[in-house]
Formats: structure tokens, sequence, C-alpha cells
């Protein structure tokens, strides 16, 4: 049974940084590209970053460019996202997800696994 859990959310202020975790079970990580997507109060799940299987190569969605950073781990099997200067818009709730593409995708329909969310809000 595949399962992705996240950790790491919490209330931060504006300015502020987190680190998200994924942690992976029951799949073989090495062969999955790794992505992180959120949703915002009222609005749609949105693509935020993606890995490739080594982690050579990453992709941002423009408005975290610059601020966020994922990374992988393919020995404890798990997926980090660096979050660094936080903005309002930036609260939502976050979910590490699993393509078994192993390259970089952006688009949520590429991804088979995804993981419960965990919570993120900036304070002003």
């Amino acid at each position: 049974q595949v399962q992705l859990v996240e950790s790491g959310g919490g209330l931060v202020q504006a300015g502020g940084s987190l680190r998200l975790s994924c942690a992976t079970s029951g799949l073989t990580f090495r062969g999955f590209g790794m992505g992180w997507f959120r949703q915002p109060p009222g609005k749609e799940r949105e693509f935020v970053a993606a890995i490739n299987w080594s982690g050579g190569n990453t992709v941002y969605a423009d408005s975290v460019k610059g601020r966020f950073t994922i990374s992988r781990d393919n020995a404890k099997k798990m997926v980090h996202l660096q979050m660094s200067s936080l903005k309002g818009d930036d609260t939502a709730v976050y979910f590490c997800a699993a393509s078994n593409a192993d390259y970089a995708r952006t688009e949520r329909y590429a991804y088979n696994y995804w993981g419960q969310g965990t919570q993120v809000t900036v304070s002003l």
C-alpha cells in the first residue's frame, strides 16, 4: 500500500520560513518523480514544484521561483520543500504527490499518489 505523509506545516509570519517533508512508503521511490501542490482557501489545487527521480532536474511555479526549493533523499524515500520569504498568498494546504513518470511533471493528472496534505498559514 502506497502512503505519502506530509509534515512540517504550521503558522508562520510573513517573511519567515518553513520546511515541509513528505515520507513515502510502498513504492519504488527512485522510479517516481515527486511534486508539491497546494490548495489555497476557496481555490483549485495548483502546482508548486517538482523534481525528477535523481534530483537533478527541478521545476517551479513562477509564483514560488527563487523562494522555494524542492529536494529529495532517495535513501530515506523522502521529499522536502524548503519555503522562504513566505507571503500571505502562500497560505494553503500543501500536498505531496508521486508520479510514475520519473521526470519532473507539473500537471496534476500526471500524479498517481497523493498525501493528505499539511496546512501552511502565513500571517501578515
